[in-house]
């Protein structure tokens, strides 16, 4: 059995050599993007390793000290290690950035895929839904729900999940109007197989590319929310390290001590470009056209 994809083929089994001559005909920038991002999360996971710091201990002879060799990133107002920080703030953020994304996506396409297939009343409603949740801006949608729900990570998820799923839905519903006038699709009708069995066994696979490129864009988008969130109180809580969240903390020391906001913030911009790379990398080797939210 082999996974192949225009460009990308790796079978059970395959040498080497094969496996590197593969990954050297990927795009240049989809493995730069690929390099970025492992390294990022490198660094989340073995963030014990990289530093005796811990994250959240205060130290009030260590206040706002400039980066040095002690402390590579320097210290914030409370005497916490920025270095550490950063470290174990990769893991919230990727974390938040997956959680966020892929979760949305799978109900998502599955809904937009089944009312592209069956169409009728099911079709017409999902799309209002589609509809009304897309004219808002995303972000204030997000601040409505957890003014209501409350901040916190958790709530986080919530406001996400609720919303998150309609742009899924709609690439998987477009995709679905030509996928659904097939030949093979047709074919699996005339044997008699059932809607369910057809949408999810032989149309589906078909709608994961499109999905699987905006996907990356959409993570960086949910880790500069979460990062929005933070900074404005209503993501993730103190103390914990989140990139967003050291940023705000540092604000109000921007003047005397500008490593507090500048190094987390240069965390969020390199994840971004990495992500970023991959989704682009991905519209490349897959023949998909990137898609992008202004």
């Amino acid at each position: 059995m082999s996974v192949q994809a225009e460009g990308l083929t790796f079978a059970p089994g395959m040498p080497r050599a094969g496996i590197l001559r593969t990954v050297r005909s990927w795009p240049l920038g989809l493995r730069l993007g690929i390099v970025v991002v492992a390294t990022v999360a490198a660094a989340g996971l073995f963030a014990p390793l990289l530093t005796p710091y811990d994250p959240i201990a205060q130290d009030y002879r260590s206040t706002l000290l400039p980066p040095s060799a002690e402390h590579l990133l320097g210290t914030d107002n409370l005497g916490r290690d920025l270095f550490a920080r950063v470290l174990y703030g990769a893991r919230i953020d990727l974390q938040i950035g997956l959680i966020a994304t892929y979760v949305p996506l799978i109900y998502g396409l599955a809904l937009g895929a089944i009312a592209g297939y069956v169409g009728g009343w099911f079709d017409t409603v999902l799309m209002r839904l589609v509809d009304v949740a897309i004219a808002f801006p995303f972000l204030v949608l997000i601040i409505v729900i957890l003014a209501i729900l409350g901040p916190g990570i958790q709530n986080m998820y919530i406001a996400v999940f609720a919303v998150a799923w309609t742009m899924y839905a709609r690439l998987a519903r477009a995709d679905m109007l030509v996928v659904r006038e097939q030949e093979y699709i047709l074919a699996a009708r005339a044997l008699g197989y059932g809607p369910l069995r057809i949408i999810f066994r032989h149309a589906l696979p078909n709608l994961l590319a499109p999905s699987l490129v905006f996907s990356m864009s959409d993570i960086v988008l949910n880790i500069l929310l979460a990062s929005s969130l933070s900074f404005l109180g209503m993501g993730v809580q103190p103390p914990a390290p989140e990139w967003g969240a050291i940023v705000a903390d540092g604000r109000d020391f921007l003047l005397q001590a500008w490593w507090i906001t500048t190094l987390p913030g240069i965390a969020i911009v390199i994840t971004g470009l990495g992500f970023s790379l991959i989704g682009d990398g991905l519209s490349r080797l897959l023949g998909q056209r990137y898609i992008q939210i202004v």
